[in-house]
């Protein structure tokens, strides 16, 4: 198979590198410990015991590759933003932004899909069951988990809509506009693509392979591709008062990318090395996810009339007992339906879509070059 990337090289798949180019990471970190620091101020006011909020918030936005921040910082200098204008501080605002609503959506989801761990830590809902055991709390454990980490994906949603204000405040009001139509319409899809995927997993599996892929490629665009790649591309361009049809292209750009990069984490959440992804080999196995690569994997068996396979994707697929050896079978089933290189081809033509679009633009260095870079990191990459 012909890859149109180099997952070797560390110039294209170092992610971090790359985020830290221009001090992305560093300028978008600093408005996040900002945000902390005036959190913990706010909630001391409050009550002493709601510290432990902002501890959990914090935990949260110490992981993160910034890559959406990169992504909307690097299409805003595509467009025309200078590092060194008035308008940069805005931008990085809302790198923050973007960064705390990926908070939200990842406190709301770990209590959604039940995860038990998030970036190699335990999730927020598992935490603080666990807090609630060890001072010898009343009730039910699970449930007051479970709710503290919705009103924390609650707080992150609310820091996210105040940094994207103060992000605006400066700029002219057309710019603010363009730029609120999308960072809105982003907020709106992800909703709904939490929905869709919930109710994805609702729907009786195995018996409709291609209905299965339908609908989890309807969750990857809606839950994780257009606010992965294209929104934060939107935003950038937007902030730069680009126009209409350099708005379009970017969409174009940013949509079979994000899908690409959400079909790495769907791979990875199979063969992923716990090391690198901080989550458990096979964790999306046991969570039950309802992925393209799983509905190819049961399409290919079907159509070899490999019932062994079929039932046994049926029987593990949500099953959270399942140990590391339970789990490698499946992963090894998986893999010998050939979905693995099926997924991986289809990630290539999605990537190679998006990269050749952007050889086309006209945009000036560096940052077609970085786009470009970001762009093979997001599908590269190994967590």
């Amino acid at each position: 198979m012909t890859r149109h990337t180099d997952p070797s090289s560390e110039s294209t798949s170092d992610v971090r590198t790359l985020v830290d180019l221009e001090d992305v990471r560093g300028g978008v970190d600093a408005l996040l410990a900002e945000h902390v620091t005036q959190l913990r101020g706010t909630l001391a006011a409050i009550s002493p015991e709601a510290d432990l909020l902002a501890d959990a918030v914090e935990r949260m936005l110490s992981g993160g590759k910034r890559l959406r921040a990169a992504f909307c910082w690097w299409s805003w200098r595509a467009h025309g933003g200078e590092p060194d204008g008035p308008d940069a501080a805005a931008v990085l605002r809302v790198g923050a932004a973007l960064e705390l609503f990926q908070a939200a959506a990842l406190f709301h989801d770990d209590v959604m899909d039940d995860s038990d761990t998030r970036r190699g830590l335990p999730a927020a809902h598992r935490a603080f069951a666990d807090l609630h055991v060890e001072q010898g709390l009343h009730g039910d454990a699970v449930r007051f988990g479970t709710s503290a980490a919705i009103l924390l994906g609650d707080l992150a949603l609310v820091a996210s809509e105040q940094e994207f204000a103060r992000a605006l405040e400066p700029l002219p009001l057309a710019r603010q506009q363009r730029a609120r139509a999308v960072f809105d319409l982003m907020r709106t899809e992800v909703t709904v693509g939490q929905y869709l995927d919930v109710l994805a997993q609702s729907q009786p599996w195995g018996r409709d392979p291609a209905a299965d892929e339908r609908r989890a490629r309807e969750v990857i665009r809606a839950k994780s591709a257009r606010y992965s790649v294209e929104h934060p591309l939107s935003l950038g361009a937007a902030l730069a008062d680009a126009d209409d049809d350099a708005l379009a292209t970017v969409r174009a750009v940013g949509l079979p990318l994000g899908e690409a990069f959400q079909l790495r984490d769907d791979v990875l959440g199979v063969f992923g090395d716990p090391a690198t992804t901080g989550k458990p080999a096979g964790d999306d196995v046991r969570e039950g996810k309802r992925t393209v690569l799983v509905a190819r994997a049961a399409r290919r068996a079907r159509e070899r009339g490999d019932a062994a396979t079929g039932d046994l994707l049926g029987a593990s697929l949500g099953d959270r007992t399942l140990d590391d050896a339970q789990v490698a079978r499946v992963a090894r089933a998986i893999r010998a339906t050939g979905a693995v290189d099926e997924v991986e081809r289809l990630i290539d033509d999605l990537a190679h879509e998006a990269l050749s679009l952007l050889a086309e633009q006209p945009w000036p260095a560096p940052a077609a070059d970085v786009l470009t870079r970001l762009a093979r990191a997001a599908v590269d990459r190994r967590a």
